[in-house]
């Protein structure tokens, strides 16, 4: 995979910028998903859902990265920030997704970690956030891990799979990487 350029990379993965040549890929996956991601997440599956998906990540206020296996370069998940706000603001609001059987392998954790980094260094931001559906265990576990700290309840804060669904808030600012985050 000499021809991937990576953002960067950990021990075992490495985030790229995701591009329009990607759709074909990441629509496999994102069919492929659906049970799994059911009801977190939606993502295109068609090739006219992945254009627009693809476009709304390329305006200014987006980043996309594909979350790929550093060693094979494989397409393992996703993590884009959504939302940036500049000026006195500095903030954006993170999604992401793994793609099974990739799922709970630890290349998300790492991941998300790298995409922090590039966050708080390069795009210079001082905040972020993420919204979860209380019952997302998995999801709620990784930003934990990283340290996040719960902020508040969000009633029917996002419409997915056809309804409004509570989430709750969870944000990190610049100052919180790589805090020790306690027991659990």
């Amino acid at each position: 995979m000499s021809d991937v350029r990576y953002v960067t990379e950990g021990a075992r993965a490495a985030i790229r910028r995701i591009t329009r040549a990607d759709g074909a890929e990441f629509v496999r996956r994102a069919r492929e998903s659906m049970e799994f991601h059911r009801p977190w997440l939606t993502l295109p599956t068609t090739e006219r859902a992945y254009v627009h998906y693809i476009a709304q990540l390329e305006r200014e206020d987006r980043e996309g990265f594909l979350v790929c296996a550093r060693e094979t370069g494989d397409m393992v998940g996703f993590i884009n920030i959504n939302n940036i706000v500049r000026g006195a603001f500095q903030c954006g609001s993170i999604g992401y997704g793994a793609f099974p059987p990739a799922a709970g392998q630890g290349y998300m954790s790492e991941a998300l970690g790298l995409v922090l980094r590039h966050a708080f260094g390069p795009l210079g931001l001082h905040r972020v956030e993420v919204n979860i559906q209380p019952g997302n265990k998995a999801s709620l576990g990784l930003v934990k891990r990283h340290g996040f700290r719960l902020e508040g309840f969000s009633p029917d804060f996002l419409h997915i799979e056809g309804a409004w669904r509570d989430h709750e808030r969870w944000a990190m600012t610049s100052d919180m990487l790589d805090q020790p985050t306690g027991p659990g």
